[in-house]
């Protein structure tokens, strides 16, 4: 009776080890080869001889290495050696060979490197001494077993994703879908992954299939049932007649297996879909594949609303190094010559809890749980590097158990269930490699814990039953909280996600404005309480930007005592999804405790790599310095002019005109030209467009009774006002002459548009005359003068802009409550450093005059901005720099740092704030 496999794979491992540093053929070939059938079961002098006599081509004698006639013929070379040449050695004895003598199989050796020619098929597979026991199965020949042949495809990527989604969709069509479509699809994803890994032995899933069922497909799902069934029994457990091509699968439990699914269906296209998936190289996958199958087989109008996106493991390892990783191994580099606080330590990461509340397919997990077994394994080669041989099977301690999730769509709990339990085989392959042990953990009998319900109303105090203690002694023994909720702005969010929002933050004013994301901060905040739990999760920037700042983070400081520990600033985020769009996001790190030498990272480039500083302390727009919040305040903080909106026209588009339409109305109504103004949007302003508002404020009566066209536009615009659901609009029918709301100023105005490009150095500002009607998309500054100007155009304001404002999407979103009235303007300026600024402010309105036919867009981008612009504002931006200070500015931190800090000092004693000054950071560390 053949060996078992896992007895096979032993033996490999062994010979791998024994062999890994032999280079002569004279010396040892025969051992080796007496050795290499030993792993087979097999002795070599009942199969085979060495140096049989043949006579060659040339009439002339030679010896063939080693013959086992009519299954293979061994040519060995020393080290280094040729094996073209040997092969051809080996081809030339055929001549002296019988047909039946004939070998189907050539294997060429040099010790450290193997090629085997399969003569029936015409497939060549070469591999290293190394990598022997995972090509094990290419000799079943040797060990008893039928040869198939198995079809090398390319590793696992996107397209298989979407190969398994064309499936998904096929069954879904029939009308197999719900929960047991998700099961299904999952079992299928198992025994594809376990047919490439030696969970099965090698390609027996793809073998049945592609034997054992009818090219039609109407047999195929009563064999996956078989398939299933059996995997989910016991041997002991199993009929004693059972098909011997159903009794090699494996037993596998861990309750994948357990539930009854009732039969699909299947054609000869799906049959054709499953076995071109089994054709590929599944054992090469990656865990960010799991995440693009999720993405590959959900509808997309659904994604936002899941939160179904993955991450790279590049964006994984941002939050899990600076979370806990890097202190591990820091602690480890430390105590790993002293063997008592070794196994000390061994136990530590053995124990580590891990929370994903927004897990989706599991990807936080899957990486974390590999780093802490590939941490296992250097901590193994320490303690037992003096031993010759040790039981992996008692030393290998970090499980799948100690990992929990949280996901709100059921066919995600699936995979990262499927998931973990893959992970936990490749680093069971890999121990197997590192201690030559064949090392594998069947049946299943752990399993991470994934909850399929919605983060936001599950207590998560109750994922774990029953309690366990930790060494963090975090509640129910969780460590760390981790991931990565979904994205969604308040105004994507469904009504599900707005009753989740009003649940997490009720009672907390204004929470209507936050992102989604921000519940999960809440929730792990209520739940890390009187630990050293510590959170990370990935979220996009505008947590930590204008007015969400103030509500979200005022409740977390002042209720539940939150510090920031680490932070990565703006970054662009993406992954390997198809479609998939870079999303501007940062990750913080938080927990209860106030660590020393917190840790930030920030983006030069926001594609590009971190920068890291050690910093005192962290503030919620992730910057250095004391924990301040910056909240909306009704009037300026400095004496300036207030600032206003612009008018509101509420019309229907009745009062605006384009050029063309201005003058066609002119030809008819010469008399309405004085009621005719120019109205400056944000977009007419920055790209130099034309266009004009009929302004009635002063008209009479009369007058309008006499303007025919004007007065069917101004009944146009009180129907629509009378036919608005809203009772507010309905009431501005009684003025039906005048704009919605009416904020024009009657002095010379500064124009701020409310939304612009961040891809500009200086968002463009303008200077007008009290004629140009502004539109609500734009605020306005009346009574300015060319000093306020210069201030709010200058790179000083731009920089407060960045880091305060909010943003849609990465565009800058300028608020008059936050951004402006909360600008520190500079104080104690004298009458020559007025008049300078006023002065350069005035020579930068001169030059843009100077290019009649660019707009603002073209003066102010980065690639066509001209030199005489340029330089223009870098003087201005040095005469503003000097109003705060004679100390040149080193940085765009080292200016937001100055102007959180002068903040602090001007809204003294509004707010109590810790008044020490930030330390001085260490060097940078690039990363």
């Amino acid at each position: 009776m053949p060996l078992s496999w896992n007895e096979i794979k032993n033996r490999a491992i062994n010979f791998t080890h024994e062999w890994a540093n032999e280079t002569s053929e004279n010396a040892e070939a025969k051992s080796f080869w007496d050795g290499f059938f030993h792993v087979f079961g097999i002795s070599r002098r009942r199969v085979a001889t060495f140096e049989k006599s043949v006579k060659k081509l040339n009439n002339k004698h030679g010896f063939i290495d080693l013959f086992w006639q009519g299954v293979i013929l061994i040519e060995h070379k020393s080290k280094g050696k040729n094996l073209d040449k040997a092969y051809q050695q080996a081809l030339d004895y055929f001549q002296g060979l019988k047909e039946y003598e004939l070998p189907k199989y050539i294997l060429v050796s040099d010790f450290q490197k193997f090629r085997l020619y399969d003569l029936d098929n015409d497939i060549i597979n070469e591999f290293e001494l190394k990598d022997f026991v995972n090509n094990v199965h290419l000799f079943d020949f040797i060990a008893g077993y039928e040869k198939r042949v198995y079809q090398e495809g390319d590793p696992v990527n996107i397209q298989a994703a979407e190969l398994m989604g064309e499936l998904h969709d096929r069954l879904a069509k029939i009308g197999y879908n719900g929960h047991e479509l998700e099961v299904y699809l999952v079992r299928l994803l198992f025994c594809l992954f376990a047919d490439d890994t030696n969970i099965f032995n090698k390609g027996i899933f793809q073998e049945y299939i592609d034997l054992h069922t009818k090219e039609d497909g109407s047999d195929l799902a009563m064999h996956l049932a078989s398939i299933f069934d059996i995997l989910d029994q016991s041997e002991d457990k199993r009929l004693k007649n059972l098909d011997e091509n159903l009794a090699q699968f494996p037993y596998v439990n861990g309750k994948l297996f357990s539930e009854r699914l009732p039969f699909a269906s299947f054609d000869s296209e799906m049959r054709e879909m499953l076995l071109k998936a089994c054709s590929l190289d599944w054992g090469k996958i990656s865990p960010a594949i799991f995440g693009s199958m999720f993405q590959a087989v959900m509808n997309p109008n659904q994604r936002r609303n899941l939160g179904a996106h993955y991450t790279s493991e590049k964006n994984i390892f941002k939050v899990i190094k600076p979370l806990f990783l890097d202190d591990l191994y820091t602690e480890f580099d430390k105590i790993k010559n002293n063997q008592n606080k070794l196994k000390e330590f061994h136990e530590k990461i053995a124990n580590l809890k891990f929370l994903d509340p927004a897990c989706g397919c599991g990807n936080f997990l899957i990486i974390t749980y590999r780093e802490l077994r590939e941490l296992e394994i250097k901590v193994l080669k320490e303690l037992y590097k003096q031993e010759q041989f040790i039981d992996i099977n008692i030393f290998i301690k970090v499980d799948v158990d100690r990992f929990f999730g949280i996901e709100y769509d059921e066919f995600a709990v699936r995979i990262a269930e499927v998931a973990l339990w893959l992970i936990d085989h490749q680093m069971n392959v890999k121990v197997s490699n590192k201690f030559g042990q064949y090392f594998v953990r069947l049946p299943l009998l752990k399993s991470a814990t994934i909850i399929h319900g919605n983060a936001l109303q599950i207590d998560w105090k109750n994922i774990i039953n029953p309690p366990q203690p930790s060494l963090l002694k975090g509640e129910n023994g969780i460590d760390f909280i981790l991931g990565n909720p979904p994205f969604v702005g308040k105004s994507y969010q469904n009504s599900q996600q707005k009753a989740d929002m009003n649940l997490v933050f009720n009672g907390v004013k204004n929470a209507g404005v936050l992102d989604y994301v921000c519940a999960w901060y809440l929730k792990a905040s209520q739940f890390i309480q009187n630990t050293k739990i510590r959170c990370a999760f990935v979220s996009t920037n505008s947590i930590s930007q204008g007015e969400q700042v103030g509500i979200l983070w005022q409740e977390l400081y002042t209720k539940y005592k939150i510090k920031i520990h680490f932070a990565h600033r703006t970054f662009s985020w993406s992954n390997e999804a198809k479609n998939n769009a870079g999303v501007h996001c940062v990750i913080i790190g938080f927990g209860l405790e106030n660590i020393d030498n917190k840790r930030l990272f920030s983006y030069e480039n926001i594609k590009g790599e971190a920068t890291e500083i050690q910093v005192k302390n962290i503030n919620p727009y992730l910057v250095e310095g004391n924990d301040l919040i910056i909240s909306s305040r009704k009037k300026p903080l400095s004496n300036v002019s207030e600032i206003n909106f612009g008018n509101m026209p509420n019309d229907g588009g009745n009062f605006l005109l384009t050029e063309a339409e201005k003058q066609e109305l002119l030809k008819v109504e010469p008399l309405a030209e004085k009621y005719i103004k120019p109205f400056l949007s944000a977009k007419e302003f920055i790209n130099n467009e034309k266009r004009f508002c009929l302004w009635l404020v002063d008209i009479q009566p009369q007058e309008l009774k006499q303007l025919k066209y004007m007065n069917e536009r101004v009944k146009n615009v009180q129907q629509l006002r009378l036919e608005s659901n809203r009772e507010a609009t309905k009431k501005l029918a009684n003025f039906p002459t005048l704009f919605g709301e009416i904020r024009q100023p009657n002095t010379d105005y500064i124009l701020i548009p409310l939304l612009t490009s961040e891809n500009r150095k200086y968002i463009p500002i303008g200077f007008f005359c009290k004629d140009n009607i502004v539109a609500n998309s734009c605020s306005c500054i009346p009574n300015a003068d060319l000093f306020l100007f210069g201030i709010l155009t200058s790179e000083m304001h731009m920089t407060w802009v960045k880091y305060v404002c909010g943003r849609l999407e990465s565009r800058y979103r300028y608020s008059n409550t936050i951004v402006y009235n909360n600008y520190p303007f500079p104080e104690n300026v004298t009458t020559k450093q007025r008049e300078k600024v006023a002065n350069l402010a005035q020579k930068i309105l001169d030059i843009r005059n100077n290019y009649p036919d660019s707009s603002l867009a073209d003066l102010y981008d980065r690639l066509t901005m001209p030199n005489d612009l340029i330089k223009a504002h870098q003087n201005l931006d040095k005469a503003v720099d000097l109003c705060y200070r004679k100390q040149p500015f080193s940085s765009e931190l080292n200016r937001i740092e100055f102007l959180f800090n002068l903040y602090e000092n001007m809204t003294t004693p509004l707010l109590k704030t810790d008044k020490k000054k930030p330390s001085s950071r260490s060097k940078s560390i690039t990363k």
